[in-house]
């Protein structure tokens, strides 16, 4: 299952760097989104997979005896995924803003266009 997920991180971090190499706005958007999906499973994993249970503790008992899931990767992993939301509809809509004002969505006509004026 590791390895599994390694392949889809790899696969993942490299399509995002793909996209977000080429002239295009919206590539740009889309592999920032694929970046920040790959980063939240290397957080998943890093944070060991397991079946466990919640980390709570009984009254009876004066720790932990089994197994339990670690939730500060799960913490982390939702903090990444709402300010990747945020990022990404700040991002869309900026995109948006600039098509409207250049008509179009390429890096390299809006950088002529930024000289022209």
């Amino acid at each position: 299952m590791e390895i599994l997920l390694v392949i889809i991180i790899g696969l993942l971090y490299a399509a995002g760097i793909y996209m977000m190499l080429r002239r295009s706005l919206v590539k740009l958007i889309i592999g920032l989104i694929l970046l920040g999906n790959g980063a939240n499973l290397l957080i998943f994993l890093l944070g060991k997979i397991v079946k466990g249970e919640p980390p709570i503790i009984a009254d009876t008992e004066k720790m932990l005896g089994e197994i339990y899931a670690d939730p500060v990767p799960q913490a982390l992993i939702l903090t990444a995924i709402v300010i990747s939301f945020g990022l990404q509809a700040f991002a869309i809509i900026l995109i948006k803003r600039a098509y409207k004002v250049v008509k179009t969505d390429d890096l390299d006509e809006m950088n002529a266009t930024d000289e022209d004026l």
